[in-house]
């Protein structure tokens, strides 16, 4: 063996035992490919190179080059005839083209590992001091011992990546699983939620978007919750996000995920929708998305794929995905801000969820609910409502309807002095028989309109201690406001109609 053999086998001997010592551990599937990226370049002297990582379904997971400007399917091509099958039967792929055509030479082999193929390493046209340099048959053993020693590291990346995945699930899960503990089953038998039920039942299994509707406090994250069970992924995850409650900067992140490094101090997350693998994601307050977050979401439900804030790898997703929104989104869409494409696509099936106003048979039901709930929360089984009282709930507009309903018991639970809960207890004002007793009889929107205009004078004009009292958030307080608001102004029009007259 000459010198210069002996010095070459060094080399690759070194870089080998250098690069398993630097790949020690774990890490990013991204950082592995680029460090056998350089090191295939570097040390068989080669112009250009590529690596790419597989999806186990053989979907293309992670591309890098260096001096080649051609996708992984124009290298496939160049490198022949059916590459990826004889790269998978563990051959390493060579192809030589004809003189002057760049690159003139290429070799390819295979990144697998227990005999899955994870991806590919492809070298083309050596050149060192002397000259442009067929690749040797001892250059290709190389190659494939780079490929083995990184294939295993990233096979244990995966396995990482995947066992992480599972942990912030689980923990999704457990946590959206205490919240239906805590919120009980889904209350009513009137026809409403009956019809209402009879559709979520049928369209669950389907697997369809479906597009809940109805006001702020109504149950669509419960009817969401209940499409989850009655479909086949319901030993999936449910992964509940609320798209009002975060800023834009923060919202794609929760929901797109991050990768680590994008900031100072910043830790690899995953997102909403890839915790909701395998199950169904919830979003809540769709029409709060702005249009650059309703783009990436639109690609998601498109082409089943995402990427991570701050990331470059294209992540297939596989979930179901139920929206909700309080807000006129066909309005929405004619003026512009929200995505009409993106709309189609996610109001598949619609489902309204009646307002507690529209089923007043239920409130019965839902009061007794909230009384046994609460009460064996705060020590106090065994209380019950006082017939004026309920009859006070059944005449309440409730314009904050079931978690409004759900806030007055859980007060009156926890400040009724006696057994029975009564109609002072309730805190409800006896508005309705005070209006009754002047000889007026209002509508439920003036009614809701006193109501609101009340509380807000008993906290000051604080609206968001009034929204707290009405069991509303902020945002519908604000739209409601604006609602009565229009309506005033409309009336004032229509008596200065009737006076010119």
């Amino acid at each position: 063996m000459s010198t210069f053999d002996r010095n070459w086998r060094e080399l690759q001997l070194e870089t080998l035992v250098d690069l398993s010592l630097s790949i020690g551990g774990v890490h990013s599937e991204e950082e592995l490919v680029e460090e056998l990226l350089q090191r295939a370049v570097g040390t068989l002297d080669a112009r250009v190179g590529l690596v790419a990582t597989l999806h186990p379904g053989g979907q293309e997971a992670m591309v890098r080059a260096v001096g080649l400007s051609l996708n992984l399917a124009d290298v496939l091509a160049l490198l022949g005839n059916e590459p990826m099958q004889r790269l998978t039967a563990g051959e390493v792929v060579w192809a030589r083209r004809q003189e002057g055509e760049r690159p003139s030479e290429l070799l390819a082999a295979p990144i697998a590992w227990r005999q899955e193929m994870l991806g590919l390493v492809v070298l083309g046209d050596k050149e060192t001091r002397a000259g442009r340099t067929p690749f040797s048959d001892n250059d290709a053993r190389f190659l494939q011992s780079l490929a083995s020693t990184v294939a295993t590291a990233i096979s244990t990346s995966r396995t990482v990546a995947a066992i992480e995945r599972d942990r912030q699930r689980l923990e999704e899960e457990n946590r959206a699983l205490r919240d239906v503990a805590r919120r009980g089953g889904f209350v009513g038998e009137s026809p409403l939620i009956r019809e209402m039920l009879d559709l979520v039942r049928r369209v669950a299994p389907t697997g369809v978007a479906v597009m809940l509707r109805g006001e702020s406090g109504v149950g669509k994250e419960r009817v969401a919750h209940l499409i989850h069970g009655f479909s086949n992924r319901a030993q999936g995850p449910f992964v509940p996000l609320n798209c009002a409650a975060l800023p834009e900067s923060l919202l794609e992140a929760e929901l797109f995920g991050i990768e680590e490094g994008v900031a100072t101090g910043v830790d690899r997350r995953l997102g909403k929708i890839e915790l909701a693998e395998g199950g169904t994601l919830f979003l809540d307050e769709v029409g709060d998305l702005s249009l650059s977050l309703q783009a990436k979401l639109l690609r998601v439900v498109q082409e089943r794929e995402l990427e991570r804030l701050g990331g470059r790898e294209r992540i297939p997703v596989d979930l179901r995905l139920v929206t909700a929104s309080n807000r006129d989104l066909e309005d929405m869409v004619e003026r512009g801000d929200f995505r009409r494409d993106l709309y189609y696509r996610l109001r598949v099936v619609v489902v309204t969820v009646p307002l507690l106003r529209e089923r007043r048979t239920d409130i019965p039901l839902l009061a007794r609910h909230f009384l046994e709930r609460y009460g064996e929360r705060f020590g106090r089984p065994g209380l019950r409502l006082a017939r004026q009282a309920l009859e006070a709930l059944m005449s309440h507009p409730f314009p904050g309807n079931v978690r409004e309903l759900e806030n007055v018991i859980q007060a009156a639970v926890a400040l009724a002095p006696g057994d029975v809960i009564t109609v002072a207890d309730l805190r409800l004002q006896d508005r309705l028989e005070g209006n009754a007793g002047s000889g007026s009889m209002l509508s439920l929107d003036d009614l809701e309109e006193q109501h609101i205009a009340r509380v807000l004078s008993a906290v000051d004009g604080n609206r968001q201690a009034a929204a707290r009292i009405l069991g509303i958030d902020r945002s519908t307080l604000y739209r409601r406001m604006r609602r009565i608001a229009a309506q005033d102004a409309e009336r004032n029009v229509r008596t200065k109609s009737r006076a010119k007259k």
